[in-house]
């Protein structure tokens, strides 16, 4: 895996603010609702790419025993600045989703995979990721697997303003015939169907308890959720809630959260 690109991009991207708006809390409430679901008060996670720590803190202030991974320095750095300021304790040690041999097997209750799988664009690596995650979860654990959805990119990007960018992709062959995004190192981004998210699980020998849209229509209409008084926005989150399971939508949500077992 080429790290070089995911280092220069989140040296300078603010990932500390990315879901502290309105349209980016959406995503922040839904995994932790069910992280808070699935994973027993007080049980001990380990949060794989946990970025600049913004689940690792939260879930810590919870209760629970969290222990964290990150991949790019600059992340860690602004992570452990976050600590001093909330008074948490979390062991944060710097590595690679693709090596957690220095955590023994089934020794944590769930694991966090939010970031790891955007960036891997072999079928192998996102295995290698994934049956880490499974050896070092105890049976009956969790694992949350989060990924970048195909179609939400389709439309958002391919698709803006006069869908030029769309004809652009085409005739550079960043679009496969059946409108499926073809990914470099360099796109930073993968994306993915849920075909292919089951053809994984299927390979790991893990089960999914259910799969959720985590932000669904919340960078589509951004602008105006941001702009929502308080009570129109939290209406808006009760029924992102009550929808965000249905499997007719999952396709065109910008984040999925995958729920799997340890059998």
């Amino acid at each position: 895996m080429n790290t070089s690109y995911i280092t220069d991009y989140y040296n300078s991207y603010n990932e500390d603010e990315r879901t502290k708006s309105r349209h980016g809390s959406v995503e922040f409430t839904t995994n932790m609702k069910y992280i808070r679901a699935y994973v027993p008060q007080g049980g001990k996670i380990l949060d794989v790419g946990a970025g600049t720590g913004v689940y690792s803190m939260a879930l810590a202030m919870d209760g629970y025993d969290v222990h964290a991974m990150e991949l790019v320095e600059h992340n860690i750095e602004i992570f452990r600045e976050n600590l001093r300021a909330c008074g948490a304790e979390i062991p944060v040690e710097q590595g690679d989703a693709m090596d957690l041999s220095r955590f023994a097997d089934e020794s944590f209750d769930a694991v966090l995979l939010f970031g790891p799988l955007y960036h891997l664009y072999d079928k192998a690596d996102k295995l290698t990721v994934l049956r880490e995650a499974k050896r070092v979860v105890k049976k009956g654990g969790y694992i949350f697997a989060a990924y970048c959805m195909n179609e939400a990119v389709i439309i958002q990007e391919g698709f803006k303003d006069d869908g030029s960018a769309m004809m652009d992709y085409l005739t550079k062959g960043m679009i496969t015939p059946d409108y499926h995004c073809i990914s470099k190192p360099a796109d930073l981004f993968e994306m993915v169907r849920l075909e292919d998210i089951d053809e994984l699980n299927r390979e790991t020998g893990l089960r999914r308890e259910k799969i959720v849209a985590s932000d669904l229509f919340s960078h589509y209409m951004k602008d105006r959720i941001d702009s929502f008084s308080d009570v129109v926005y939290q209406t808006y989150v009760k029924y992102h809630l009550s929808i965000c399971e249905r499997p007719d939508l999952i396709g065109a949500t910008n984040h999925s959260l995958d729920i799997l077992v340890k059998e």
